[in-house]
């Protein structure tokens, strides 16, 4: 049982920065993988990225790709996702989600995989 809690969300302008972190208890974190999910309003939830449990392996959707880090700290139970040059349609909540299963069936773009889910951070981008 993994408990997740997202914060840092909040209102910036274009080209702005933000850091999302994602805080994990309850059950032994360095054995997830992670991923970064949000939805607009109207749209289904789509996969930002994802790191995986045993090797830290990163991976992007094409339209964050080189604006986004995702990154985690396991001696703190935390996934981040930094976020630069945001632009509007980044606009969304933005949620974090664990995958127990082994580092090689990581699959991060579908959200069926994952086991817990956080309940989410609203990030606007206005221009």
């Amino acid at each position: 049982q993994l408990q997740l809690v997202e914060s840092g969300g909040g209102s910036v302008q274009a080209g702005g920065t933000l850091r999302l972190s994602c805080a994990a208890s309850g059950d032994a974190f360095s054995t997830y993988s992670m991923g970064w999910f949000r939805q607009a309003a109207g749209k289904e939830r789509e996969g930002v990225a994802g790191i995986s449990s045993s090797e830290g392996h990163t991976y992007y959707r094409d339209s964050v790709n080189g604006r986004f880090t995702i990154s985690r700290d396991n001696a703190k139970n935390t996934v981040y996702l930094q976020m630069d040059s945001l632009k509007p349609e980044d606009t969304a909540m933005y949620y974090c989600a664990a995958d127990h299963r082994p580092a090689r069936s990581f699959s991060w773009r579908n959200p069926l995989n994952y086991n817990y889910w956080g309940q989410g951070t609203q990030v606007t981008v206005s221009s």
